[in-house]
């Protein structure tokens, strides 16, 4: 079973079925066992054609330009393989299809993971394609394999965007100021920031007002509506909603103070700007993209040290998380086609953590 999208309608979704292919030399067949679903993934089937999303699961034949396969981090047991890097019986986390299996072609290989090196994935960023061994994974824990598919991918990228802001002191401001705060990444940003001394301020819709001032990694919380409200001190935006209004807003109320613009997502995906985007005062936004940063810093401190900061500083979000974060299962095409109209429309409860699976008992059954 496997879940498609319309690239160009992001609502239209079909289903279909697997026909499991007979291996050939060199490759390994996973059960995706599991999955997340969350904001995120709205933000890769967006940015699937510019930042090349759709390339990793392309969809075969002639409907290749129309349907896409959107990616989602989770994890699988390899049921069988043809290749002397995957052992059947073993998990792995990694990057998945929305479907019951996947083939993989595993080359650089240790004893932490494998890396698909599939003809389609070459060009692809390399931090896509590995596959972690649950059982080498010094992060992985069974009690929270949930949070890690849900939260660790964007806190990941939440810890880039902190260490990219720290290694450059801030830029000299006084203030953070990030949009769609009710979402993983934005709650992560806001969770390391505030150890640094630094203000972070969260913008949000006012039905999400008090669950992300309950959350307390905030300093202060305005709404979309009330962006004028924002104090005008030397500040740095990260965009997480994509809200082509509400950045209009901000670099115009922030106009002279604004030292720097980031881009990171799009939970307002379907937002249509109604105030003009070509006069935006400076500075120009520019794209955050966090495999970027990964490179920068493993060459900077290597891969031991960056595993190790990252580590710890997953090891107090998880355990902080715990706290509000209400995880919900969807099992079958049905209930995960559902959670992602659900995503789609922005109508989930900022608590709600969804994990989905199409080859639990009622997926079988489906």
């Amino acid at each position: 079973m496997i879940v498609e999208v319309a690239r160009a309608d992001l609502s239209r979704v079909r289903t279909r079925e697997v026909v499991s292919e007979p291996l050939t030399d060199g490759q390994a067949r996973i059960r995706i066992d599991a999955f997340a679903l969350s904001s995120n993934n709205i933000t890769y089937a967006v940015f699937g054609d510019a930042m090349h999303y759709w390339d990793f699961f392309p969809v075969d034949g002639d409907d290749a330009q129309v349907w896409g396969r959107i990616p989602v981090w989770g994890v699988g047991d390899v049921v069988e393989s043809r290749s002397p890097s995957c052992v059947v019986g073993e998990r792995l986390y990694g990057f998945f299809p929305m479907a019951s299996e996947l083939v993989i072609e595993p080359g650089r290989s240790d004893e932490g993971g494998v890396t698909d090196v599939s003809a389609h994935r070459g060009a692809m960023a390399g931090a896509y394609n590995r596959y972690t061994r649950c059982a080498a994974d010094a992060l992985y824990r069974a009690d929270r394999e949930r949070q890690q598919m849900l939260l660790y991918p964007l806190f990941f990228t939440s810890f880039l965007i902190d260490d990219y802001l720290a290694d450059h002191d801030d830029l000299g401001v006084r203030q953070i100021v990030v949009s769609s705060a009710s979402s993983k990444t934005s709650i992560g940003v806001a969770f390391l920031a505030r150890p640094r001394g630094q203000r972070v301020v969260g913008l949000t819709s006012a039905r999400n007002t008090q669950f992300v001032d309950e959350l307390g990694t905030y300093d202060r919380v305005v709404t979309y509506d009330d962006v004028a409200a924002l104090e005008r001190v030397p500040a740095v935006y990260v965009d997480v909603a994509g809200n082509a209004d509400v950045r209009h807003a901000v670099h115009t109320h922030l106009s002279g103070m604004l030292e720097h613009s980031m881009t990171v997502g799009d939970t307002h995906w379907d937002h249509h700007a109604e105030v003009a985007t070509d006069d935006l005062p400076a500075p120009t936004p520019s794209f955050f993209f966090a495999p970027e940063q990964i490179k920068q810093r493993t060459r900077q401190w290597g891969r031991d040290e960056l595993d190790r900061r990252l580590g710890e500083a997953w090891n107090e979000f998880s355990d902080w998380t715990e706290e509000w974060i209400e995880f919900h299962d969807a099992t079958g095409p049905d209930a995960v086609t559902a959670v992602y109209s659900e995503l789609l429309a922005g109508t989930p409860d900022p608590r709600a953590g969804f994990i989905g699976s199409l080859t639990g008992d009622e997926a079988a059954r489906a």
